[in-house]
């Protein structure tokens, strides 16, 4: 800010939160809001469902690729600066598939609109760098928890905007929040001087990239080309590849993109474990309660034939419980410990998976249980990157950060397509209906991995660093 701003620093804090939750709550409602209209979208533009998969996969191979190294570039140049550019790229994405005429240009778009990840690793450096000490458990809290809501919220929205409006409007919406958040990180995110030596990394991140791309598109690409397939096979050897020659690389930089010592490091590789597992766990409810809301009943009562917008809505009590879940991450720590809101949110997660899989056939259970599920991952979101900003320098906080959602990307990725083969075990034909016994099974395995979660979460324990000052 200005000298000359005479605006209270508790006014500032508030814009400042206000103005980032704006961002990542736009970038988390439009991570989702494609994934009820996929149907219709192969409809309108045409196209095969192999195709319109990719309406979801370029966007989260796009994320993976470019956040780490966005990250590292709000790290050297000034998250504020960076995070703008991000703003009017996600911009310029989302009008570029409002805009597109046929399948290949609305993929173009989403790879465009794959950038705008990095605003969460960059806001939660901002808060670090511009807040103090004692609200920052809090704000992080906040900021997690509205990213998590706003990827439910994406859900209601595209059923609504699916069932009454065009597919266009899904990035209209997109555009416009876009939009609105530039004017508000201009408005109210201090800039700051950050120093540029170093240089960036960027034989790091074409191998990161290319490493993640080859891993991910494995993974994305299985069902249809066959796990035990040499393409597929290919690619996570190729990904394995790629991962060995990054650390042999990065070892013997100065200013490398991946930090070897903190990957090494069990707090730092407890909270990417972490991330990986909530990643996965909640991929399970985001395919598996709508598909049985929209589902007709069939002879073992699995479904309420429901329609896209209330799919979505029994989704929502989950999502609200997000929020306030995030927010007491700062109270829960100054008790249980950093670590301690880790495992409260796991436990409870893992406590709502369990009742989903033990009774799902009433309206009431998917509310009730799934805003247990809610809750839980509220504590998760909002304890992850207070405990990265125990561990790493301030210089690192949009890296790090950077790193633990792409871990979060590829439980994502791993979550999907694993609940997809389940369902597709399960069925004999396109129209053939999803047994009951499937969707408990998915509710079973989000149960199993917010499971693993508590077990790993003591290992993230805070680790004793050398003081570090609180500026760049």
């Amino acid at each position: 800010m200005s000298t000359g701003d005479t605006t209270s620093p508790a006014a500032r804090g508030t814009g400042l939160l206000v103005a980032l939750g704006t961002a990542v709550f736009g970038y988390a409602l439009m991570q989702t809001v494609v994934v009820p209209a996929l149907g219709l979208l192969t409809r309108e533009l045409r196209t095969t469902p192999a195709w319109s998969a990719w309406i979801l996969s370029a966007f989260l191979l796009s994320s993976a690729v470019l956040t780490p190294l966005l990250g590292r570039l709000g790290d050297m140049h000034g998250r504020r600066r960076v995070m703008m550019g991000v703003l009017v790229a996600y911009a310029v994405g989302m009008a570029g598939a409002a805009a597109a005429q046929n399948i290949g240009q609305l993929i173009a778009a989403r790879v465009v609109q794959g950038a705008a990840l990095a605003v969460v690793p960059l806001s939660m450096a901002i808060l670090r760098e511009a807040l103090p000490r004692e609200r920052l458990p809090f704000a992080m809290g906040l900021v997690s928890g509205i990213v998590g809501a706003g990827g439910g919220a994406g859900l209601v929205v595209g059923g609504l905007l699916a069932d009454h409006l065009s597919w266009r409007y899904l990035f209209v919406l997109g555009a416009l929040l876009a939009s609105l958040s530039l004017a508000m990180v201009w408005r109210y995110v201090p800039a700051r001087r950050h120093d540029t030596s170093g240089g960036l990394d960027v034989l790091g991140a074409v191998l990161l990239g290319l490493g993640l791309v080859a891993v991910l598109l494995a993974l994305t690409q299985g069902p249809s080309w066959g796990w035990t397939s040499a393409p597929v096979l290919g690619l996570f050897v190729l990904g394995a590849l790629l991962a060995a020659v990054l650390v042999l690389v990065e070892r013997g930089r100065a200013h490398a993109l991946i930090d070897v010592g903190e990957l090494t490091d069990r707090p730092m590789l407890a909270t990417h474990a972490a991330a990986l597992l909530f990643g996965a766990g909640s991929y399970f409810f985001y395919l598996g309660m709508p598909l049985f809301a929209q589902q007709k009943p069939g002879a073992d009562g699995a479904g309420f034939g429901a329609s896209v917008t209330v799919a979505g809505l029994l989704m929502l009590p989950g999502m609200l419980a997000i929020v306030p879940a995030g927010a007491a991450v700062g109270r829960i720590s100054a008790s249980l410990g950093s670590r301690g809101p880790l495992a409260c949110g796991f436990a409870l997660f893992a406590v709502g998976a369990a009742l989903l899989a033990l009774g799902h056939a009433s309206y009431w259970q998917h509310l009730v249980f799934y805003a247990v599920v809610g809750a839980g991952s509220g504590l998760v979101m909002g304890a992850l990157p207070k405990l990265i900003a125990d561990i790493v320098p301030l210089a690192r906080t949009g890296t790090a950060n950077g790193i633990n959602n792409i871990a979060r990307t590829v439980g994502s990725v791993i979550g999907s397509q694993l609940a997809a083969a389940v369902i597709a075990s399960t069925t004999s034909g396109r129209t053939a209906a999803v047994p009951d016994s499937a969707f408990s099974l998915l509710f079973w395995l989000g149960a199993v991995a917010a499971v693993a979660g508590v077990a790993v979460s003591p290992l993230a324990v805070r680790r004793k660093l050398s003081p570090i000052p609180e500026s760049v």
